[in-house]
C-alpha cells in the first residue's frame, strides 16, 4: 500500500490523496449522491450530513483514494462550511435537475460565495436527480454555457442519478482527475489557448528532446519521447497520422524535418481541448514538473550550506556556459542582448526572473538601445547567484545548463579568515552604501552601470542594487552595490548577523552640506559599534560627493579629524555630475580584497581592544609567574633530596 501511494505522489505532483468537499442547497441531493458512491446502491436512507467517506486508491485506475466531506446549507454551520471549503482539494457544487431554482442559486449565491471566501479550487458542478427532470429541449452544454463563462473556475459540469446509478461514479472521477490534472494552470479557457507558463515549460521539454537541435522532432525522436513518457513507442502509422492532423491545421506545424516546437505546441492545446489534459499532465510530471509548472524541489539540488559570512560564486564552469549561451542568443552580433533576445533565452523559464519590479530590475549597465552587454549579463547573474542561490541554479537548469549543478557553484572563505589572511580570494564583492537624504548615494550606483547622472532628485525609499565587472590589475572582479536608504539603516542593523555579508561599507554624504556631514559621522559609528558588537568588523570609505560644489566651512579639517581618529582613510572626493569618479570603483573593491585594513574604531572599541591586551598581559605576568615558581619548587625539592643522601 505505502509504495502504491508513493507511486502515486510521484505521478501526480506529490499527490498521495484527494479532498473533495460537497456543497449546494438543501435537498439537492448531496448525501445520496457520496452514499450511492461508496455503496454502488440507492440508499434507504441517509443521515443530513454524511460522515468523512473515503473512496479506496482501487475505486479509480489512478490509484489514489479520495475522501468525500458532506455538509449543511443551513445558517447556523456556515462557519463548518466555510473551513471545510478551505480544506479541501476541489469543490462539488450541486443543484436538483428537478428544482430550476436551485440552479439559478448556482450563479445568484454559490458561486460568488466560493469567490468571495476566496476559495481557489476547481468548482465541479453536478446536477442530481437526473432521473427526475422533465423533459428539456436544452442540453446541458447549452444549459451551463453563460453560467461556465462567467465562472472560469468550473472545471466540468455532469448529470446524475444516485437512485438509477448514472453517472455517480464519473461524478468522483471527474473530481478527482481536476485535483490531479487541473486544467486552469495549463489552459486559458477565454482565450482557448495554453498558458504562458506551459508553454515555457513544453518549450523546454521539446528543446531536451530535440537531441540533434534542427528544431523538429525527428520520427526517432518522436518515439524516444513517447517511450519516456507513456512507456510505449508510437507505430510508424500513427506518427504519419499525427503529423497529418497537425498540418492540416497549421501547415508550419510539421516540416521536412519533423514536428516543430509550433506542432508540438498544438497538439498539446488539442489534447486539452478535447478533455485530454491527462496527457500533457504526464509529459510535465515525467519531465520533473510540479503542479506549479515549475521543476520539482528534489530536482533542484540545495546550494551548500554556509556560515553567515561566506557568499556564493560561479564557478568557470558556470561562466564559461553563461558566455556560450549569450552569444547563442545574440542574435544580431552586436554584443549586447536586446529585450526579445533576454526574453528569448528565458523563454524555458517558469518566467523571467529578472523583468519583475525586485532587486535585478535595472541593477545591470545597457547600451543606448537598452542592450545587456555580456559584463552587464554576467553581472546580472553574479547579483543574483549571491542574493538568491537557489533561484540562479533553477534558472541555470532552465535554459539548458547540462553539468553537475554542484560543479556551478564556489562557496568563499569566511570573511573572518581572509582578515586574518589579509588578502581575500573572491571574485564578487558587495558594498553597503550608507548615507543621508540627497547625498548622492543614487547616483554613485548609477555611476557604476554607466548610467547618466540625474538632474532631479527622486528619494529612494526602497534597497536598491547595481552591479558591474571592475578590472584591477589586470584581474576583473565584479562589484555589487547595495543602496541603504537612511530610514531603513536602523532596521538593517537590528539583525546581529547584517554586517556578515558585506564586503565593504562606504558612506557618502554631500560635501556642501554640514547636516549631511554630521548624519555620515552618526552613521559611520553606528555601523563600526555594529561591527565591533558582532564580530563583523567591514573595512569603511568614506566618499566626498557633489565635489562641483563649494564645500561647507570646516570640511575639510571634520574630515580629517574623523579619519584619524577612527583610524580610516580620508574621504574620496567625486563629482557625479561631471563625471569625475576619482577611480572611486577601483579603490572600492582594492579596500575590499584587503579586509584587515580600513576598519573604523571606535573609542569604546579602542578601549575594550586596550582592555583585552592588559588582561591578556596580565595573565602572561600571572603564568610565568606561575612557571618560575614551579621551577623553584621543583629545584628546591632536587637540592633537599641530595643533601639528604650525602648526610
Amino acid at each position: 500500500m505505502a509504495s502504491a501511494l508513493s507511486a502515486a505522489a510521484a505521478k501526480y505532483g506529490g499527490r498521495t490523496t484527494v479532498r473533495l468537499v460537497v456543497i449546494g442547497d438543501q435537498g439537492t441531493g448531496k448525501s445520496s449522491l457520496i452514499a450511492a458512491a461508496a455503496t454502488e446502491s440507492f440508499p434507504d436512507s441517509v443521515p443530513k450530513v454524511m460522515p468523512p467517506t473515503r473512496l479506496p486508491a482501487d475505486y479509480f485506475p489512478e490509484r489514489v483514494p479520495i475522501t468525500i466531506i458532506d455538509t449543511s446549507s443551513s445558517p447556523e454551520n456556515k462557519a463548518k462550511l466555510v473551513a471545510e471549503c478551505q480544506a479541501a482539494d476541489a469543490v462539488v457544487l450541486t443543484y436538483a435537475c428537478d428544482r430550476p431554482a436551485t440552479l439559478d442559486r448556482l450563479s445568484t449565491y454559490w458561486l460568488p460565495e466560493i469567490r468571495r471566501l476566496e476559495v481557489k479550487l476547481p468548482v465541479i458542478v453536478v446536477g442530481c436527480k437526473l432521473d427526475l427532470r422533465e423533459e428539456q429541449h436544452l442540453s446541458l452544454e447549452q444549459v451551463m454555457a453563460p453560467v461556465m463563462q462567467s465562472f472560469r473556475e468550473i472545471e466540468t459540469c455532469i448529470e446524475c442519478s444516485a437512485l438509477r446509478q448514472i453517472q455517480v461514479p464519473e461524478v468522483f472521477y471527474y473530481s478527482q482527475k481536476a485535483v490531479l490534472h487541473p486544467t486552469g494552470p495549463l489552459f486559458d479557457q477565454e482565450t482557448q489557448s495554453l498558458k504562458p507558463r506551459c508553454v515555457r515549460a513544453l518549450k523546454r521539454i521539446f528543446i531536451l528532446c530535440d537531441h540533434d537541435k534542427d528544431g523538429a522532432l525527428s520520427d526517432a525522436e518522436l518515439n524516444d519521447f513517447q517511450v519516456r513518457c507513456f512507456n510505449a513507442p508510437l507505430q510508424p502509422t500513427e506518427i504519419v497520422g499525427v503529423k497529418r492532423v497537425v498540418q492540416e491545421k497549421i501547415p508550419e506545424g510539421v516540416n521536412e524535418h519533423g514536428l516543430t516546437l509550433t506542432g508540438f505546441l498544438f497538439l498539446h492545446a488539442l489534447f486539452i481541448e478535447k478533455g485530454r489534459v491527462e496527457t500533457t499532465w504526464t509529459v510535465l510530471r515525467k519531465f520533473g514538473y510540479d503542479d506549479e509548472i515549475k521543476l520539482r524541489a528534489d530536482l533542484l539540488p540545495t546550494v551548500l550550506k554556509r556560515t553567515a559570512d561566506q557568499s556564493v560564486e560561479l564557478t568557470n564552469e558556470a561562466v564559461e556556459f553563461l558566455k556560450g549561451t549569450f552569444f547563442i542568443f545574440d542574435m544580431d552580433n552586436d554584443g549586447a542582448l536586446r529585450t526579445a533576445e533576454l526574453d528569448d533565452l528565458f523563454s524555458t523559464a517558469p518566467e523571467s526572473p529578472w523583468s519583475a519590479e525586485g532587486p535585478y530590475k535595472d541593477a545591470a549597465e545597457r547600451n543606448v538601445l537598452g542592450g545587456l552587454s555580456l559584463e552587464g549579463f554576467l553581472s546580472q547573474w553574479a547579483l543574483m547567484t549571491l542574493l538568491d542561490p537557489a533561484s540562479s541554479l533553477a534558472n541555470l537548469i532552465y535554459i539548458g545548463y547540462a553539468g553537475d549543478p554542484a560543479s556551478a557553484f564556489h562557496i568563499t572563505r569566511k570573511r573572518r579568515l581572509d582578515r586574518k589572511k589579509k588578502q581575500s580570494q573572491r571574485n564578487v564583492f558587495q558594498c553597503y552604501v550608507f548615507g543621508p537624504k540627497n547625498a548622492g548615494k543614487s547616483a554613485l550606483l548609477n555611476a557604476l552601470i554607466g548610467r547618466a547622472f540625474p538632474e532631479r532628485y527622486i528619494p529612494t525609499t526602497t534597497e536598491q542594487f547595481a552591479a558591474n565587472i571592475v578590472e584591477l590589475g589586470g584581474v576583473k572582479k565584479t562589484l555589487v552595490m547595495r543602496e541603504v536608504p537612511e530610514d531603513q539603516v536602523k532596521s538593517v542593523l537590528s539583525d546581529k548577523e547584517s554586517l556578515a555579508a558585506c564586503d565593504i561599507a562606504v558612506f557618502v554624504y554631500d560635501s556642501s552640506d554640514e547636516n549631511s556631514w554630521r548624519s555620515i559621522e552618526e552613521l559611520l559609528v553606528q555601523v563600526a559599534t555594529h561591527g565591533e558588537n558582532s564580530g563583523f568588523e567591514v573595512p569603511c570609505l568614506i566618499i566626498s560627493a557633489k565635489d562641483d560644489l563649494d564645500p561647507y566651512p570646516s570640511a575639510i579639517q571634520d574630515s580629517t579629524r574623523v579619519s584619524q581618529d577612527m583610524g580610516i582613510e580620508t574621504p574620496i572626493p567625486v563629482s557625479m555630475r561631471l563625471r569625475d569618479f576619482n577611480d572611486v570603483f577601483r579603490r572600492i573593491v582594492s579596500a575590499a580584497q584587503h579586509p584587515h585594513l580600513s576598519i573604523p574604531e571606535t573609542e569604546a572599541g579602542r578601549y575594550r581592544k586596550q582592555y583585552r591586551r592588559l588582561v591578556n598581559r596580565s595573565l602572561m605576568f600571572v603564568s610565568v609567574g606561575a612557571a618560575v615558581a614551579v621551577v623553584g619548587v621543583a629545584a628546591y625539592r632536587v637540592y633537599a633530596a641530595r643533601r639528604n643522601t650525602s648526610a
